[in-house]
């Protein structure tokens, strides 16, 4: 996990968790060990996190008062919450669980009653169940190669029911009720595709990198199909 990620992480937790928090806990929730742990508490305090307490007895975050509180309408709270109920209808469990620790450090951020509203919204979104096809393969791996543009080579079976090897680009992933499309430059058809992550069996790191050239890809997807974000995908693979 890259250290920046960890930090967060650390902050979140100790945001969420009944305080003081233990660092046995601190350690379980997080990932890391007790050691690692007690240098990132270090790293925390150094970079300015008001955090009290010590290993054997357990930590408190304070937040800085010197820092305005964050505030939001009625309106922006409640876009904020049912965005995140959509990702929790829509997304895979890592994903949705990224999505609540955010929700749950923004809402440690807001006013008392700004919170208050957070917590009894009326705006919920509702899908029904099962629409969509299960994914087999890591989504975790899948998004890193979307960030850090590294190929990955795929087993997949396309919609005629054929089953090709191939390494491939991934751009992005395109999630909706009915499926979980990735974007992605086929280097075996060199062109652009669209692959149903449900039907591929089978995902690892290939041998190419494509940094930096995920933008001007995209923009040259863009330019060639005429790409609508209020359409279906042109081509689907």
């Amino acid at each position: 996990m890259a250290r920046m990620d960890r930090l967060m992480r650390l902050m979140d937790t100790l945001r969420r968790l009944p305080q003081p928090v233990t660092a046995a806990h601190l350690s379980e929730e997080t990932g890391v060990s007790l050691r690692q742990l007690y240098r990132d508490i270090a790293t925390l305090r150094a970079g300015g996190a008001l955090i009290d307490g010590a290993a054997g007895v357990g930590y408190t975050l304070t937040e800085d008062p010197v820092l305005p509180p964050q505030s939001f309408s009625r309106l922006e709270i409640e876009a904020l919450m049912l965005a995140q109920s959509g990702l929790d209808q829509i997304g895979d469990e890592t994903l949705k669980k990224a999505g609540r620790n955010a929700m749950a450090r923004i809402i440690a951020t807001l006013p008392d009653r700004q919170a208050r509203q957070a917590m009894h919204t009326v705006m919920r979104s509702w899908r029904q169940p099962d629409k969509r096809p299960p994914v087999t393969v890591d989504l975790d791996l899948l998004r890193e190669a979307c960030w850090e543009e590294f190929s990955l080579v795929i087993t997949y079976r396309d919609l005629q029911e054929r089953t090709t090897t191939r390494e491939i680009w991934p751009m992005g992933l395109s999630y909706s009720e009915t499926s979980l499309l990735l974007l992605a430059h086929c280097r075996l058809r060199q062109d652009y595709r669209h692959f149903h992550v449900s039907r591929i069996a089978s995902l690892a790191p290939g041998t190419e990198s494509f940094r930096p050239n995920r933008v001007g890809l995209l923009r040259d997807y863009i330019k060639q199909r005429g790409y609508d974000r209020n359409r279906s995908p042109r081509q689907i693979s």
